[in-house]
Parts: structure tokens; sequence; C-alpha cells
């Protein structure tokens, strides 16, 4: 059977496949997002602080993906829990090395005036440090994003949703008339999405990010 054929004939398990793919990856990120700006606010302040949270994060990162899912399965079982698991981990490292960077970057002049006008410690944070810190940030969600399309692949392993499962299915019935278009469908999906994906980062940072701050 041809590849375009075969889109054809298979292209709502396809979109399922892909729209789960998606969500999951986009749902990781939020909680990746979320955490390691956390740990960024949390440790860019003291130099050891900050400098444990990367190696901690890179540390995870080295860790194979099928390994820590493999790993991740006698605890949390099959399905969902391994998968998010595994790419809230594997997305953090971006986001904190980046949160740090960013932090430590702003002027800090613009803090000393934002505290001289009476300015809140939280407030300095929310309303300076954190938009001035957000291009820096926003890159690394864009790389994490990059990441996580690839590894969420492999979570077909333990029984994960999304386009893993058109590449493992196609693994492992090499031979067979639609082995490679199965790899096929799930490797371009993987790639399409991630293209879709980075262009919405794009755009959100024209929206979010001034042309003072882009230049």
């Amino acid at each position: 059977m041809g590849f375009w054929k075969y889109l054809g004939n298979r292209h709502e398990q396809l979109l399922i496949d892909a729209y789960q793919h998606a969500s999951a990856v986009f749902q990781c990120m939020v909680a990746a997002t979320v955490l390691g700006v956390l740990i960024g606010v949390a440790t860019y302040r003291r130099e050891w602080a900050g400098a444990l949270a990367v190696t901690t994060t890179a540390t995870i990162l080295t860790i194979p993906s099928l390994a820590l899912i493999g790993l991740l399965v006698p605890i949390v079982g099959l399905g969902v829990a391994p998968t998010v698991i595994a790419l809230v981990l594997y997305g953090l490292l971006p986001i904190v090395r980046n949160a740090v960077v960013g932090l430590r970057g702003v002027d800090p002049a613009l803090v000393e005036a934002a505290r001289g006008i009476g300015m809140s410690r939280a407030a300095q944070l929310l309303r300076i440090e954190l938009p001035l810190a957000w291009p820096p940030i926003l890159t690394g969600i864009r790389v994490a994003t990059q990441m996580l399309m690839g590894i969420a692949a492999i979570a077909a392993f333990a029984s994960g949703p999304g386009l893993g499962n058109q590449i493992f299915r196609g693994i492992s019935s090499l031979g067979s008339a639609n082995a490679l278009n199965e790899v096929l469908s799930g490797t371009l999906g993987i790639v399409v999405l991630a293209l879709l994906f980075d262009a919405v980062y794009v755009l959100i940072g024209r929206l979010t990010i001034s042309r003072g701050i882009r230049a």
C-alpha cells in the first residue's frame, strides 16, 4: 500500500494519535514551565542554589528516556502516569536554566529603583524581574517542547498516548506491508506538530515581548 493511500485509510486514527500526542506535550509543558520557573525564582539569588538546580535537572536529562519510563512503570503503572512524569522531568532543564540566567540578567539598578519607590519583593519579581526575564524563559520553553515532542514517542513503550504507537507498531511488524508507512506517518506527524508548536511560540513571543526587548 502506498504511503498516501495509507494516510487516507488511517487518517482518523492518525488524527486521534496526533491530538493525544499534542495534548500530552502541551499539558506536560505547562506543568514543567510552572515548576521550572518556581525553581528558578527560588534559586537564582544564590550561586550554589542555582548551580544545584541546573545540575540536578541536567542529571535527569542524562537518563535514557526508555530506561526512565521503564523504571516508572512498576511504581505508577502503564499508560498516562509514567508519560506525564517523564515528560515533566525532561522538560525542566531548559526552563530552569533559562529562568536562572534570565533573572540574574535583570539590571540591578531597575530592581533598586523599584525598591526605592516602595515596591514589595513580590511586586518587584512579578512586575520587573519576570517580565524582563521572559524572553530567555520562552526560549527555554521552546527548546523543551521540541525535546518532549520526540521523547513523547517513547511513551508508547508503556502504553502511553500519541504518535509513538504508530512508530512502535511499524517497528514491531518490520517486513509487513504497512510497517514503513506506520513508522513514517508517526515520525512525520511528530515533526509537523513540533513545527506548529514552535510557530505558536513565535507568535506568543511577538505578543508578549516588547519590541525594545526583542531588539
